[in-house]
């Protein structure tokens, strides 16, 4: 083992930290596209919502009696972590995958605005479309919010076998849901930045 220190040049498949942190920043803003696969990235952990106890062990605890900008922004933040996680499960080719996320960054999104209006995450039954009208989405958002309603991993699997859970959704359909996402994420993402002092 050397005694000398590491450096970048030790390591020439990772890009330099400035480079890293514009992409993703990139990535963030911008997303993923369809058209994009890069089949070097490693896969991530999967992990179906419904699994994680901690979004469940919270969603009805009161914050404060006016709005919690410091929460709405944070649950944002996971929410957009979300459509980055879909945007590479969709170029992997797991378009459940790429869909079930879909469906959690769009209800975090909305959840972040409840936060930001209410103080606390709304009641949910896993109905998008009822979320975004109890948080006052406008019409056409709670229609792409509607479009993602099906890709809760409880309500899928009840109609579709585990197995067949990829081939049941094509990719042009995974990169629709994925853009339905990311217009109702800029929509709780603006009226977030508008609304907060």
């Amino acid at each position: 083992m050397s005694d000398r220190p590491y450096s970048q040049s030790d390591n020439q498949h990772e890009p330099a930290r400035g480079d890293s942190q514009e992409e993703l920043e990139r990535l963030l803003r911008e997303g993923t596209s369809f058209q994009s696969r890069d089949t070097s990235l490693p896969a991530p952990p999967y992990m179906h919502a419904h699994l994680a106890d901690e979004d469940e062990d919270d969603e009805d605890i009161d914050v404060s009696t006016g709005g919690d900008v410091q929460g709405a922004f944070g649950l944002l933040a996971e929410g957009i972590q979300d459509l980055a996680t879909a945007g590479v499960e969709l170029g992997m080719g797991r378009y459940f995958a790429c869909a079930d996320y879909c469906n959690q960054g769009a209800e975090k999104s909305a959840q972040a605005v409840s936060l930001l209006r209410f103080g606390r995450r709304s009641p949910y039954d896993h109905d998008l479309r009822a979320l975004g009208a109890r948080v006052g989405a406008p019409a056409d958002i709670q229609e792409e919010m509607a479009s993602l309603t099906p890709f809760h991993p409880e309500a899928f699997y009840a109609v579709t076998p585990p197995e067949e859970a990829d081939d049941s959704i094509d990719p042009e359909q995974a990169n629709s849901y994925l853009q339905s996402a990311r217009r109702v994420m800029r929509w709780a993402r603006d009226l977030i930045f508008k609304e907060t002092p």
